[in-house]
């Protein structure tokens, strides 16, 4: 039976019995393609194993950004000496942890030369140089400016110095350098971020996880600027220093590191004094509370972090409007990027709220609309099966929630949309009064049940060909939606004569000889047949090749919808005769083909 405009599922492949002869390496290449194939599937961009490394690399790329900051709570002021140290447990944690990071960036710049390349909706790049050219052209440079070790070695080598005016110079190098990296380093998290995030198709989720991306951005604006606010209170400490060390004589600007400080620096007290403040001699501004809080003199990282945090934090809301600054020019640009900094992130936040409600909003109106379309033709489809109230009730929140996830339902077929527990409670409403009406099944729930499990969807276009005659039969058709003809076709020598044709509606089926096929075993005779403590022995699985030929040609007159039983699902089913219920089956079939050949036996007497 050919089942035209319907995929067959239940065809098993032979598998060849024939081994290939292996090339010199001693490899059979089928295993190569195979191990390819694999590699390939694992890698690829829609796979499950890419997307869970996705997913670990934005998690890496945001610690990765939350550590750089660490560095510049590296040096720590020692208030009595008046001299610069680095906190060495601080610094070795801070490195490892960047360490690890850098790796798990590496690992991924790695995979962007080994992972096919989604390029369109459909398209998939999967040989090297076009993976490799398109990972070149793109995020490569990025990605070496974002892994380079520019924070390890630059901030304990630059704080290791403290020689005259170079010192400082070197420093807003560091400033300049340190910033300059952390751009690509946040610009990669975000398009990370974003690539993930484009592969979810539930807006609920969507909506959540951009917004606890916006609410991370702000907390990692008051962390990155309390880090500088640490940074550069230190820098303006020190700052003094030289500049009174200028004006005292004997005095020796390397000795304000703590390696080297032997010199009296008590006249330090009185020209950078922060408690009481002389704004005459040196104005802090903005940066004298880390020093009277001795924030830059702790060792104590929670504390001091948690503090400059707040600093950041608390700036940040009000747009910088209490920052008292002095005439200091970097100061007052720090200042300003703080309020613009702020402004612009109250905007960013403004807008993407406003986005998102615009888009749940006309995503709702989207599914409403498409719900109400869809609902109707489902309906329809629901009305004409005559489904009860509860399946309708299942079948509707399942199909709304298909479109709320940006899926496409066919309204017209929606069975292979829907969950399979629920696809097997409509299958059963529909197929088991159409499977009572065959004789053999009447009586057998248990064979009934067996059958209707095995049974697969069909649709049928009209005016097409279901079988022909003379063609073999592999399948029973069990009509739920409607019309074909079967009829006869005969040569007279002058063309082809078309008997009276028969109409097959909803409810009925055509195909039994399929069930005598797989039953019957084909060329079997009464004496070949045995009941051994009720149960039918001696049977054979059911041959393909013995299919039987139909004797009819079967063609929709309208759109049809039905259930068929397939030849290899009724062989799967008689395969397993060492169970009662086939011993059974083929029992009961063989008692009512007996009672079927006696009473035509009799009416014949």
């Amino acid at each position: 039976m050919s089942l035209r405009g319907h995929r067959q599922e239940n065809g098993v492949r032979n598998q060849d019995i024939e081994k290939q002869v292996p090339k010199d390496d001693g490899v059979d290449p089928r295993k190569k393609g195979t191990t390819r194939k694999t590699i390939l599937q694992n890698l690829n961009p829609e796979g499950k194993y890419l997307q869970m490394w996705n997913m670990m690399f934005v998690v890496s790329c945001t610690i990765a950004v939350s550590v750089d900051p660490l560095f510049f709570y590296l040096p720590v002021i020692n208030e009595d000496n008046k001299c610069l140290a680095l906190d060495d447990k601080l610094k070795i944690t801070t490195i490892c942890l960047r360490s690890v990071t850098d790796m798990i960036y590496i690992l991924n710049i790695i995979l962007q030369f080994l992972c096919p390349v989604k390029l369109a909706r459909t398209m998939i790049v999967k040989d090297a140089w076009p993976i490799a050219k398109t990972y070149l052209s793109s995020y490569f440079l990025m990605d070496i400016l974002a892994i380079l070790p520019i924070p390890q070695v630059l901030v304990p080598i630059i704080f290791s110095e403290m020689r005259g005016s170079k010192f400082l110079n070197k420093r807003k190098f560091l400033n300049a350098v340190v910033l300059f990296q952390y751009v690509p380093r946040v610009l990669r998290l975000y398009l990370s971020w974003r690539k993930l995030n484009s592969n979810d198709n539930n807006l609920a989720r969507i909506v959540w996880v951009k917004a606890a991306f916006n609410f991370f951005l702000y907390i990692l604006a008051s962390h990155v600027l309390g880090a500088f606010w640490y940074l550069f209170s230190i820098e303006r400490e020190t700052a003094c220093w030289h500049i009174a060390c200028t004006k005292h004589i004997g005095c020796n600007p390397s000795s304000f590191k703590c390696q080297h400080s032997l010199g009296n620096h008590t006249f330090l007290n009185d020209y950078c004094s922060v408690e009481p403040p002389n704004t005459k001699l040196f104005d802090f501004g903005i940066f004298l509370d880390a020093l009277q809080s001795g924030t830059v003199a702790s060792k104590d990282f929670p504390r001091k972090f948690a503090y400059c945090f707040w600093w950041g934090l608390r700036n940040l809301s009000s747009l910088g409007q209490n920052l008292q600054t002095s005439t200091y020019i970097w100061e007052n640009l720090f200042a300003v990027l703080i309020s613009i900094f702020g402004l612009l992130l109250f905007l960013y936040f403004i807008g993407n709220l406003q986005t998102y409600m615009q888009l749940a909003t006309q995503r709702s109106e989207e599914i409403i609309r498409s719900v109400k379309f869809k609902e109707r033709d489902v309906d329809l489809w629901i009305h004409r099966n005559e489904l009860p109230r509860d399946i309708k009730k299942e079948i509707m929140s399942n199909i709304t929630h298909i479109l709320e996830e940006k899926k496409d339902v066919d309204a017209e077929k929606p069975l292979p949309h829907l969950p399979r527990e629920l696809r097997k409670k409509i299958k059963n409403h529909l197929c088991k009064p159409l499977l009572r009406k065959v004789p053999l099944l009447e009586k057998n729930e248990q064979l009934l049940q067996l059958i209707c499990d095995h049974l697969k969807p069909v649709y049928y276009n009209e005016h097409s060909y279901i079988v022909r005659e003379g063609e073999p039969l592999d399948a029973m058709l069990f009509i739920t939606q409607g019309i074909v003809w079967n009829f006869i076709t005969t040569s007279n020598g002058e063309g082809i004569v078309t008997s009276k044709a028969q109409c097959i509606e909803k409810g009925n089926f055509f195909g039994q000889e399929l069930l005598e096929w797989g039953f019957m075993k084909g060329k079997k005779t009464e004496k070949e047949k045995e009941l051994v403590d009720g149960e039918f022995k001696g049977s054979l699985v059911p041959n393909l090749s013995e299919l039987p030929i139909s004797t009819k040609t079967a063609k929709t007159h309208t759109k049809v919808e039905g259930f068929a039983l397939m030849a290899n699902d009724l062989r799967a089913i008689v395969s397993r005769r060492k169970t009662k219920a086939v011993s059974y089956i083929e029992a009961a079939w063989w008692h009512f083909h007996l009672e079927k050949k006696n009473e035509g036996s009799s009416k014949s007497a």
